[in-house]
């Protein structure tokens, strides 16, 4: 007896929405955005094409922004951590769920970061930005900075850009080396930038001493 095929199950507004999105961003991380299509789109959800114009009306671009903006929001939760116990180990939390993100979620990853600033309207790249500046934000919360001067701020971005380098990059070596050592060299290097800027600069020197005092 030939057994009964699975029922179809129509998916929710939400859940077709980010099927398309899903869809989308595995495309746009492998390829230039003015390299995909609609039809591509589609094809890769497994849908027709008027669907996607019935959810993107837009059409690619809207796509394409909408992808951006749902891979940010959830990259920007990674930073979202209690305040609670040494400033430090926050920050590693924190970067542990960025880390985290990026491993689940390689595709979402690059087309954020490296197809975000390909398209150059001024929507995707205050999308990008807005990643990095809220990134700086909740570093600076987490080490109890509330008004950070001009060389901490910089050594700060200075090293969200390493990160996202190094996390590219981490993807391009096959996820190599193991991610809790990519965590730890990551973090060693931000103490280490703290430590060459706290040279010349007293507000981060004194960041550096109670860091050091809270282990």
């Amino acid at each position: 007896m030939t057994p009964a095929a699975p029922a179809y199950r129509r998916l929710s507004v939400e859940e077709r929405r980010s099927q398309l999105l899903d869809a989308a961003l595995s495309l746009f991380a492998h390829r230039a955005p003015e390299d995909v299509s609609l039809d591509d789109v589609a094809e890769a959800a497994g849908v027709s094409r008027p669907l996607v114009y019935r959810y993107f009306p837009g059409g690619k671009q809207q796509l394409y922004e909408a992808a951006l903006r749902s891979a940010a929001d959830e990259l920007q939760q990674c930073f979202d951590e209690p305040r609670e116990g040494p400033r430090l180990p926050r920050l590693v939390r924190a970067l542990d769920r960025y880390l985290a993100f990026v491993d689940e979620h390689d595709a979402g990853f690059s087309a954020l970061l490296q197809g975000g600033s390909v398209v150059g309207t001024s929507r995707t790249t205050a999308i990008v930005d807005g990643v990095r500046r809220a990134a700086a934000e909740h570093i600076l919360s987490h080490l109890d900075v509330t008004d950070p001067g001009l060389r901490l701020r910089m050594t700060v971005r200075m090293w969200i850009t390493a990160v996202e380098a190094a996390s590219l990059i981490w993807l391009d070596e096959g996820k190599q080396p193991p991610l809790d050592e990519l965590r730890e060299w990551l973090v060693e290097q931000f103490t280490a930038a703290l430590t060459v800027t706290g040279a010349r600069d007293p507000q981060t020197a004194a960041l550096v001493e109670a860091l050091a005092a809270d282990d």
